[in-house]
């Protein structure tokens, strides 16, 4: 089967890092359902998924190029704790999103506080990480006008409204 745009994929997945720890499955849970040519996916994720049978299981093993990227060193900055809200008690670990100048939103997350300073972490958290995936395809069919309008699956393992 090959997958065209503008189709409903829904798939199962297992997502493991290279020493094999799971990281992410919908196994117990509901499959992601993705609009195909939307960039919602990984490419290699969606090319693969769109080669499948439906009820079929494939491995796939992504490098970092074909994932997440490179651990970028120079995505890795220190900004002055000014530049945070002052209402908010900051932590190692917490997540947040910047505006880029194009208006973009770029999330980052706090390596660590000094006193004056803030180290923070623009890599996705999965950058320079070789990605191991079963999929299974579970169904293809083509997208509403409405899923179309609105950019995403609605229904079972899309988004609900």
């Amino acid at each position: 089967m090959l997958v065209k745009p503008n189709q409903v994929v829904t798939i199962n997945f297992t997502l493991k890092n290279s020493e094999g720890e799971i990281l992410e499955s919908t196994k117990d849970h509901t499959p992601l359902a993705f609009i195909s040519g939307h960039n919602q996916i990984l490419p290699k994720i969606e090319e693969t998924a769109g080669e499948m049978l439906i009820g079929s299981k494939k491995n796939i093993v992504l490098a970092p190029p074909d994932a997440y990227g490179e651990y970028d060193e120079s995505a890795v900055q220190m900004l002055d704790k000014k530049e945070f809200p002052d209402d908010i008690k900051l932590e190692e670990g917490m997540n947040f999103v910047a505006n880029a100048p194009d208006g973009s939103k770029v999330p980052f997350v706090i390596k660590s506080i000094e006193t004056e300073t803030i180290t923070v972490d623009f890599n996705h958290p999965l950058a320079g990480e070789t990605l191991n995936f079963d999929l299974e395809l579970v169904d293809v069919r083509d997208a509403t006008a409405e899923e179309l309008a609105h950019g995403h699956v609605h229904g079972h393992g899309g988004h609900h409204h």
